[in-house]
């Protein structure tokens, strides 16, 4: 993972409305294998969380600055140092306008994964604890603590220059609890959402479900698929990376490695060809399949308890709200 630029700033504010003070480093850090090992260590912090968000920049101006500067910076009007002076000293502003925001560490790190470079930004806290040094005494020490990661977004710069149209080049930590204390954070960026990662994800599980069906497959055969997608779309998300249709496609079916990706375009369920993978909703999905005698049964594991009760004493399903096309049927039949 080159790191190309990467620089730490202090801001020093309590959540009690008093300023904040900035304490900016005036050069960049030089390569070391402990920069390395923190830029892998918060990748894989930012990437385990859940309820991260996609968007894109809003148009710049006085309000939202911060891609202007990145531009500047990237086209080489001003250097790396300069660039995260400027975005810090506004992170400053804003922090001190919300009175709830709590200083620490800003890190800006400019690196490249792959032939893709990505700029990520980072608000870093301690944690108290002990170490032994090498007298073998006992001593107090601080350490980042990466596990409480709450303000942090990373911008893919290469998919910003070269894809104009794409609306979810940068990717963030959203808060919690109604109006969000890290909203501020977001508006630091200049971020709108523009892709909602759960939806997408809860879209994509259903052009599965229904592919799987109109495939009339075996058990063993949707179980397989299943897990191929599930696999797949599981590890995007460990990398921080979208699920991209042609890929996944050809994971499922390798005899037919369209099949997948023609059914969603012939069905037209509005997906993007990369669509960010919602962990959270991943991990709700499972199927439950069976097959026996003329009857076929297949529903995905979180409508059980819900739309599905299963009897074991009875040996028996109840399902509710039973699909339009199944009740016509139903309701001819019965005529």
């Amino acid at each position: 993972m080159p790191i190309r630029h990467c620089i730490v700033h202090l801001i020093e504010k309590k959540p009690d409305g008093s300023p904040a003070v900035l304490h900016a480093r005036d050069t960049e850090l030089a390569e070391s294998q402990a920069i390395e090992n923190l830029l892998a260590d918060l990748n894989e912090s930012y990437n385990a969380k859940q309820g991260k968000a996609w968007g894109y920049f809003h148009d710049e101006s006085g309000a939202f600055p911060f891609s202007g500067w990145l531009a500047q910076y990237l086209e080489n009007a001003q250097d790396f140092t300069a660039f995260s002076r400027q975005a810090v000293e506004h992170l400053q502003k804003l922090m001190e306008e919300s009175n709830l925001s709590t200083g620490g560490h800003v890190l800006f790190a400019h690196y490249q994964q792959g032939m893709t470079e990505y700029l990520a930004i980072a608000l870093l806290h301690h944690s108290e604890g002990v170490a032994v040094t090498d007298s073998l005494d006992v001593t107090p020490a601080k350490h980042l603590d990466l596990g409480q990661l709450h303000l942090a977004a990373r911008i893919n710069l290469s998919e910003w220059r070269n894809n104009k149209q794409s609306r979810q080049y940068i990717s963030f930590i959203k808060g919690k609890n109604g109006k969000k204390v890290s909203d501020y954070f977001r508006d630091f960026i200049g971020c709108q959402e523009g892709v909602d990662a759960p939806g997408e994800t809860r879209t994509l599980l259903k052009a599965f479900s229904d592919f799987v069906e109109s495939e009339d497959l075996s058990e063993d055969e949707t179980r397989a698929k299943t897990s191929a997608l599930v696999d797949y779309a599981s590890s995007q998300a460990r990398l921080g990376e979208a699920i991209t249709l042609e890929e996944l496609s050809g994971l499922i079916d390798e005899d037919r490695p369209k099949a997948f990706y023609d059914h969603i375009r012939n069905k037209d369920y509005g997906l993007s060809p990369e669509i960010p993978p919602d962990k959270r909703t991943l991990n709700q999905f499972r199927r439950f399949t069976g097959r026996a005698e003329g009857l076929s049964i297949s529903f995905e594991a979180h409508l059980l308890g819900s739309r599905i009760e299963y009897d074991e004493a009875q040996d028996t399903l109840i399902i509710r709200q039973l699909p339009t096309q199944l009740k016509d049927q139903l309701k001819r039949n019965k005529d």
